[in-house]
């Protein structure tokens, strides 16, 4: 089976929040396959790689000092930003206020460290404000907004959701996976020089173009990381804040990589090109007579039957739906005109 087996092409990919690794990322993520950042004291090139990738990170989200570490993807930090919380807090019955259109990271997060996660409704594709200050309580201990939908990629209203967070003593968490390498070149109030956000996830191996794994998650205040520490008793280093032990040092030096390549100027080509692509999707598929979400980053939404959406991906296709059964169809840097004329194409031949 091996032998025959091939990666997946990219060249019909439509719902991934993936993409194809920048050629440097895709260098430097064979040179340090066997390296392990999880045991700094060993590992000490990627160790101080992870100290560049932070660094980076930070000044793609305003943050002057940044604090965190590369993480396996969105899941593992957003997990770790609610184990933050949980921990910082003093409440025996602690809670997370959360949009309805969080990413489902957050029920895990929920489930596995015995936390109630209120989910706010959505208006307009954003969290309703009135209805997440109504969810909050003396034991909330972490109010989340999303900053770049899985479903939609609509932007929160952070700054709001972090003056409700501290107002309540609690901390203000940004889900900024996949919108954190195309919002800063958007007019979007999201990251910590916006507002008072605390933690964030944005993930190098989404929009990034890092080679996966290479997830990122940010503090404000690297005091918040200590809430994650363990002992370490056998490894040179005397503690660890991760989630994971082992962790891959390819992760590490291809988010290196592929920001030192591409940030800021080549991040900000990728978002005008994939704008325009989405833009341009939007327009045929309202000529066509169908329903289409207003773009506000990267993502298309359209009302497509369930049928036609099956069929495409007979054909080939790789298009997801969205909770309300909308086809859903993400921008990213794969994501050429090309790609989307032979898209229409088959959609026209239905």
């Amino acid at each position: 089976m091996l032998q025959r087996a091939e990666p997946q092409e990219f060249d019909r990919v439509l719902s991934s929040m993936c993409t194809v690794p920048h050629p440097a990322a895709r260098d430097a993520a064979e040179r340090f396959l066997a390296t392990n950042p999880g045991d700094p004291g060993t590992y000490e090139t990627v160790s101080g790689l992870e100290t560049e990738a932070v660094d980076y990170l930070g000044e793609v989200t305003g943050l002057d000092d940044p604090s965190g570490y590369v993480a396996s993807g969105g899941t593992e930090a957003n997990v770790q930003a609610v184990r933050i919380a949980r921990n910082r807090a003093d409440t025996d019955d602690p809670n997370v206020v959360a949009p309805v259109h969080a990413h489902f990271s957050f029920t895990k997060a929920a489930d596995v460290l015995d936390v109630e996660l209120r989910t706010a409704p959505a208006e307009d594709y954003r969290v309703n404000l009135a209805a997440m200050a109504e969810l909050i309580d003396e034991d909330t201990v972490c109010v989340v907004g999303v900053a770049g939908s899985t479903e939609y990629g609509y932007v929160d209203a952070i700054p709001t959701i972090a003056e409700l967070a501290h107002d309540a003593d609690a901390l203000c968490h940004v889900d900024a996976a996949w919108g954190g390498f195309y919002l800063p070149f958007t007019d979007h109030d999201w990251h910590f020089g916006h507002a008072d956000v605390d933690t964030m996830t944005i993930d190098p191996h989404k929009v990034g173009q890092a080679a996966v794994p290479a997830g990122g998650l940010l503090a404000r205040d690297e005091a918040l990381l200590d809430e994650l520490a363990v002992e370490t008793p056998y490894l040179e280093s005397t503690s660890q804040l991760t989630l994971t032990g082992t962790r891959s040092g390819a992760g590490v030096a291809s988010a290196v990589a592929a920001m030192e390549s591409l940030w800021p100027v080549g991040y900000r080509e990728q978002y005008e090109r994939s704008m325009e692509n989405a833009r341009w999707l939007a327009d045929q598929l309202r000529a066509r007579g169908h329903d289409v979400v207003d773009v506000e980053l990267p993502l298309v939404a359209a009302d497509l039957s369930v049928p036609m959406t099956d069929e495409l991906r007979e054909r080939g296709w790789r298009v997801s739906k969205t909770g309300a059964g909308e086809m859903r169809v993400v921008c990213m840097p794969h994501v050429t005109r090309s790609m989307l004329r032979s898209f229409v194409a088959d959609l026209d031949w239905y």
